[in-house]
């Protein structure tokens, strides 16, 4: 048996293994982490962002208690980012059990194109006791004038890279119209999306939800079941010599047991698409609307829209598609509608025909 002594020392060890336990448990801090991902580059994956943080939060002493996610979300506003809307909602609520926010970097909070939008959001935070620190950057967020100016320009910045790869992505898209590519949207009944190769070989038709998987390849629209170019024609003929309204085309199609692209029945605005989209005279008409940065829905005026004319094999002949435009700007014009809403693709493209002639 040990003596006194030896009992009183291993007791005393005891107690101070105990005590230096709750003094690493007390310095042990509890945090959230917030991960976002675009698909703008795979550096930023979420699995990333997670690793540098964990690495960020034990050398701080940190334990993340919490993670919120948006995978896949831009970052030019809160809609859609029920991560990041859903922590806010926590951390006004209170009771939270962390007291920081861990994020990877200024961007990946978002890359809002009103930097006070950015600043509102870690203010909401800050208001409710929690701090938001920014792992991978440069500065400490610890309010001191040089991490306000440094966290200013980095949410400038931020927003100033997706103005910048906006216009760049907008340049290549229209570039590739030009080049007589389809860029994204269904086909629309008649047609189909053909996948090709660099050199313009036909690799198969995509059916719907299906997309190009090889970066070198592109989609083109061609006719599509000749069933459904002949309802196509039928409407046109309808429309343009029998003088029947869409309500009457629709109603005929009806009675006849055809359906949509979609499955469904007709309606006079698939009738309308029909007779006024340039596409089914082989023309691809881009940007007639925009919705840049996610800001504004915004219907274009005809002169900024992209035109490639006669790129794949009309269904119905120009003169027939011009004759149905001519009805329904004259309609238009009846009822006090402008020219180029909603037959406007027809209204701006005279011209390009006869310079293509």
């Amino acid at each position: 048996m040990p003596d006194a002594g030896l009992r009183c020392k291993i007791r005393n060890l005891k107690t101070l293994a105990v005590q230096n336990a709750n003094e690493t448990e007390k310095t042990v801090r509890k945090a959230a982490q917030y991960v976002r991902m675009s698909t703008e580059h795979q550096r930023y994956s979420t699995e990333n962002q997670a690793a540098a943080i964990a690495k960020y939060a034990e050398e701080r002493g940190y334990e993340i208690v919490r993670t919120y996610s948006d995978a896949g979300k831009s970052g030019l506003r809160i809609q859609g980012r029920h991560g990041l809307s859903e922590m806010l909602r926590d951390i006004e609520r209170g009771g939270t059990t962390y007291q920081t926010v861990l994020v990877y970097d200024v961007s990946r909070w978002g890359r809002f194109q009103d930097a006070d939008e950015s600043a509102y959001y870690e203010f909401l935070c800050r208001k409710a006791g929690i701090a938001v620190e920014y792992c991978a950057e440069q500065f400490e967020n610890d309010g001191s004038l040089m991490s306000t100016l440094a966290k200013t320009l980095k949410r400038t910045m931020a927003g100033e890279y997706s103005r910048e790869l906006s216009k760049k992505v907008f340049a290549g898209q229209a570039r590739l119209i030009e080049m007589d590519f389809r860029q994204g949207g269904a086909p629309g009944f008649g047609l189909r999306r053909m996948l090709v190769d660099e050199d313009g070989v036909q690799k198969g038709l995509l059916d719907r939800g299906e997309h190009k998987s090889i970066q070198t390849d592109r989609v083109i629209l061609v006719p599509g079941p000749s069933d459904e170019v002949a309802i196509v024609r039928q409407i046109f003929e309808l429309f343009v010599s029998d003088r029947k309204s869409e309500a009457e085309i629709c109603a005929t199609l009806n009675k006849q047991g055809v359906v949509t692209d979609l499955g469904r029945s007709w309606s006079t605005g698939v009738v309308r698409q029909i007779l006024t989209k340039e596409k089914y005279i082989g023309n691809i008409v881009w940007n007639r609307s925009s919705f840049k940065l996610k800001q504004n829905h915004v219907r274009n005026l005809p002169e900024h829209w992209v035109r490639a004319v006669g790129v794949f094999d009309a269904i119905v002949p120009i003169q027939q598609f011009e004759a149905a435009a001519e009805i329904i700007a004259a309609r238009s014009q009846k009822y006090g509608v402008l020219k180029w809403c909603p037959g406007a693709e027809s209204n701006h493209r005279h011209e390009d025909f006869q310079a293509n002639k």
